[in-house]
């Protein structure tokens, strides 16, 4: 296997006219398909080269360009294939598996995502041809081209259905599927700002250019001091009440009026909303000749809502991040045996995940400082998501869900408490039984909380135990913590 970096400024021969066959780049224009082309690295491999081992640690995101891979994994010491992916799908192929045709295109976003190692092996099939891009630049490219997430995740969750099928993790492979969900709709929001505001900040920046250009062409050295204190004052995201703001703004337009500057409606509105009310706008005609005082006023105008509208940018692409950090936390699919785990940190990046579910219920929080427990964080993990969603579903979606841990002799102790209606006290010694569910028909698996005390005792050595009343439902989990913590 050989690797070819790809230059920054000029794409590999190639790359660029197999990238516009690639539905997860289909939307990008000229501009972003040679960014992608040159942030990744060639990668050929001839036929039956391994590009990556079941349980390899995830370092790579591969975009397939060219030829084929064949997906091989070992279950109970037999390598079945699972599947193989095409560069070039026919795009009336139907797979008999429902395999979308994006997916035949791509592949390694699952431990890019979740932090862990493939969950298959990957073979050439003749000469391959491929893209690869290291999780720097994975996560650079969802942040970049947010449109990128609307292939992507519908991808990941058929994957997630098409292992639990295959490879029979369903508990591991819920939580993923329970991620993606999330993930796709906590991405909603920032990804919307994301696209709106780079929309505005391309039409911004090219009236700022030609501002700029005519102030500089007004405005002498100690001018141009005085409106670049201005701006380092003022810039960033508005922070004045909007209330305020518009009062402002119409003393602003006075003022801009009085000075025969001939200004559109939002210039006096931008100062205002950035905190230039009358006193700056007097400091600056004080300190910029009268002649050039239009020039300035646009060009701070235009200045302060470029720096608004980065900043927007910046916070939404740090929610993102933010995202996908949780996300990581949540799945930790690490191969390791076991490792020490922190259950808050746990507990947390579960709530993130359920967020969207959790909108019109009040989580309070009471944890003490405990020590690690001995585990596997992306089951404990399952077994936090069981439990709050039977208590989300118990409250139907609004009342409040207490997240307690705390230490206990030895034991670390995670209580999760709903104030719902409660289970009547002849159902409680079954909650736990296989396929017992208190839920309608078609809304629960009866599953659930017998995985939850299998993950719990079997597997952790520790105990689950659910007590209840109308208006206080409790499950209290005990596992024993690190020795010597």
């Amino acid at each position: 296997m050989s690797t070819v970096p790809g230059p920054d400024d000029v794409p590999p021969p190639g790359v660029l006219a197999r990238l516009r066959d690639v539905e997860l780049f289909a939307d990008l224009d000229a501009d972003g398909l040679r960014w992608v082309a040159g942030a990744g690295s060639v990668v050929r491999l001839d036929d039956r080269a391994v590009l990556f081992e079941d349980g390899q640690p995830g370092d790579r995101f591969y975009v397939l360009l060219g030829g084929e891979l064949l997906i091989t994994k070992v279950v109970e010491g037999r390598e079945e294939v699972f599947g193989r992916h095409r560069a070039r799908p026919e795009r009336d192929e139907s797979d008999p598996d429902g395999k979308p045709r994006a997916a035949h295109q791509f592949t390694g976003e699952l431990p890019m995502l979740a932090g862990g190692g493939y969950v298959a092996k990957a073979v050439a099939v003749g000469e391959t041809t491929l893209l690869a891009y290291d999780r720097d630049g994975f996560y650079e490219i969802l942040a970049r081209f947010p449109r990128v997430c609307q292939v992507l995740l519908p991808v990941l969750a058929w994957r997630i259905h098409s292992y639990e099928e295959r490879a029979g993790r369903r508990t591991m492979l819920e939580g993923l599927g329970t991620l993606a969900a999330g993930l796709a709709h906590e991405l909603n929001n920032p990804t919307a700002a994301l696209m709106r505001t780079a929309g505005i900040l391309r039409e911004a920046v090219s009236d700022l250019v030609h501002r700029a250009a005519d102030w500089a062409k007004a405005a002498t050295p100690a001018e141009r001091v005085l409106l670049g204190g201005v701006i380092a004052r003022f810039g960033g995201t508005p922070v004045v009440d909007a209330l305020a703001a518009a009062d402002a703004a119409d003393l602003a337009e006075e003022w801009l009026a009085e000075r025969g500057v001939d200004a559109d409606p939002e210039l006096a509105t931008t100062l205002a909303d950035h905190g230039v009310g009358l006193a700056v706008l007097a400091e600056v005609a004080e300190g910029v000749r009268a002649a050039a005082l239009p020039a300035a006023l646009h060009w701070l105008c235009l200045s302060l809502h470029v720096d608004a509208l980065v900043n927007d940018i910046t916070e939404a692409g740090g929610r993102i991040e933010s995202l996908v950090s949780s996300t990581k936390t949540y799945s930790n699919l690490n191969r390791a045996p076991q490792q020490d785990v922190d259950v808050v940190k746990g507990i947390e990046a579960t709530v993130a995940m359920q967020a969207a579910k959790l909108r019109r219920v009040r989580v309070r929080r009471e944890y003490a400082e405990v020590p690690p427990v001995r585990g596997y964080p992306s089951e404990l993990n399952q077994v936090w998501t069981n439990l709050i969603d039977n208590a989300v579903d118990a409250m139907g979606g609004v009342g409040e869900l207490w997240l307690a841990a705390r230490r206990e002799a030895e034991d670390v102790v995670v209580e999760v408490r709903d104030n719902g209606p409660g289970v009547p006290q002849d159902v409680l010694p079954w909650l736990f039984q296989p396929f017992f569910t208190t839920k309608d028909i078609g809304k629960g698996t009866g599953l659930g909380l017998h995985v939850c005390r299998d993950v719990v005792t079997q597997r952790h050595s520790g105990t689950i135990e659910v007590t209840s009343v109308p208006g206080d439902t409790r499950f209290t989990v005990r596992l024993p913590a690190v020795r010597g913590c």
